[in-house]
């Protein structure tokens, strides 16, 4: 079992233990106010009635996606390569050249685009943010930067250089480029399982010049938000960029955290992360990793992995973040069915962490915009996905559920030779009060029963009120009954039951 980082995250700000993120795609949402506005908008106008909205539905932190400056060479990459530009077609079949404004991630500088407003209305924006008790998170790119980043032409040697020969051999991982050095060959950003970002150069962590080029660029970053969404960030690990490249590099992460801290001791660091790293980021100093390990299980109806994944220490899971999807990943409403979706958001996002909404998934958007267009399709929110998360962004602003403490319960047998209580997930929530609550889902789906014992003592010889906070369910049941055999519980597929425990008047 790994190893819980010290404290828990936010507790020296006094923040919950386990908060919610909204992921706003920020080109997306100033192009939709242009259309309503009938101007460019800016940051300044993002209403206060949206914060507002945010702020209701019980968010701590809005990671705005796409604040940072972008160039020429990233747009025309973009616009230009044949097999990206047929999948902006088949989403927008009215494709303009400006709706492609390159990735979000091809940076030329961490400063807001003065067409955004700039610096001034960021922190315009993060101020109003604050006042209304939200956190503002940015993204940073360690791996690369943009094509034009005044590095390219001013300091190459921070870059990984190839040679004509790599070019020829590899056209796609390479390119020439003229430098204030001369004709330089340099590598397009990549992780070693995929082809290259062409839009990108990969920066050489081998270099202590690039290093310590690159905390500045954090530390610059970070001025400006409360907390950073590091991209892709196990790809500048020694042994990764190793793997990458055949290039020995020295750790990175624990000193740029360093630095960063003794300005802002409440800065918070959050890795998108894969391949199993997660702790590795976390001991390297992160607040939070990606857990894409709950979502494949939970995609795959694995509940016996989903349980075992869930066994870990519960001070280990607060630093974890949980999703069903974000910018990279398909629309949930799409890939999963609906019984499906909503018995995976129950689990995901009633377990311990960092609960992480995408834009679109809370009305059941269907169709993901790629990082290189800043306009989507129109698409109508559906009424009963938008109802389900309304239900479930209440149950989630319960403090019990913000800063209680969980433990994973064992679904039993219903009866002797029924296997169906294999296919449940059950948590226990408990406060530092009386409250308590008990999320219990079938992912299985087919109608499954089992029992699930509460360790409740102080409940024995007295009834007790399980009141669904989901669903329309109320039951009244004896309190030895629960920490006895258990609850019993039948459901449909896909199931899920939130039941506040209360003992009865």
């Amino acid at each position: 079992m790994p190893v819980a980082p010290s404290g828990r995250p936010d507790a020296a700000a006094g923040r919950p233990t386990h908060p919610a993120l909204f992921q706003l795609n920020l080109r997306l949402h100033l192009r939709e106010l242009e259309a309503r506005l009938g101007r460019p908008a800016t940051l300044d106008d993002i209403p206060d009635a949206t914060l507002d909205l945010w702020a209701g539905q019980g968010l701590d932190w809005i990671y705005a996606l796409g604040a940072w400056s972008t160039g020429a060479a990233g747009r025309q990459a973009s616009r230009t390569r044949p097999e990206w530009r047929q999948a902006f077609e088949a989403l927008l079949p009215d494709l303009q050249e400006r709706d492609i404004c390159g990735s979000a991630f091809a940076i030329t500088a961490y400063a807001a685009p003065a067409a955004t407003g700039g610096d001034a209305a960021l922190m315009r924006m993060r101020r109003r943010l604050h006042a209304r008790g939200l956190r503002l998170m940015l993204d940073f790119v360690p791996n690369h930067t943009a094509l034009d980043h005044p590095w390219v032409w001013e300091r190459p040697e921070l870059f990984l250089q190839g040679s004509e020969a790599l070019l020829d051999r590899e056209p796609g991982n390479y390119r020439r480029v003229v430098t204030a050095r001369g004709a330089m060959v340099l590598a397009h950003g990549r992780d070693p399982y995929f082809p290259a970002w062409p839009d990108t150069f990969q920066l050489d962590y081998g270099n202590p010049a690039t290093q310590a080029a690159m905390r500045q660029e954090l530390r610059a970053a970070a001025s400006l938000c409360d907390g950073l969404r590091c991209d892709m960030a196990m790809l500048v690990l020694p042994e990764v960029f190793r793997r990458s490249w055949g290039h020995a590099a020295e750790p990175f992460w624990p000193e740029a955290i360093r630095m960063v801290r003794e300005q802002n001791t409440a800065f918070v660091f959050m890795a998108e992360v894969y391949w199993g790293l997660e702790g590795e980021m976390l001991r390297q100093g992160f607040d939070y990793a990606y857990d894409k390990t709950l979502y494949d299980r939970l995609l795959a109806g694995d509940a016996r992995g989903v349980r075992d994944h869930l066994r870990a220490d519960a001070a280990w899971q607060s630093h974890l973040v949980r999703f069903l999807e974000n910018h990279d990943m398909p629309r949930v409403a799409e890939i999963l069915s609906w019984e499906a979706h909503q018995a995976a958001a129950v689990v995901t996002f009633t377990a311990p962490g960092l609960r992480f909404f995408h834009q679109g998934q809370i009305e059941g958007r269907r169709k993901p915009v790629p990082i290189h267009l800043d306009r989507g399709p129109a698409e109508a929110a559906d009424p009963a996905i938008a109802a389900f998360y309304e239900r479930l962004l209440t149950v989630l602003r319960r403090p019990l559920l913000r800063d209680g403490a969980w433990r994973l319960l064992e679904p039993a047998p219903a009866w002797e030779g029924n296997p169906t209580h294999d296919g449940f997930i059950a948590g226990l929530w408990m406060g530092s009060g009386s409250e308590r609550l008990l999320v219990a889902v079938n992912l299985q789906p087919h109608r499954a029963q089992c029992r699930v014992r509460l360790p409740l003592p102080g409940l024995v010889g007295r009834p007790v009120d399980l009141v669904d906070l989901l669903g329309p369910v109320r039951y009244r049941r004896a309190g030895d009954e629960l920490n006895g055999p258990g609850l019993y519980l039948d459901l449909p597929p896909h199931g899920y039951h939130a039941f506040a425990i209360e003992a009865a008047a």
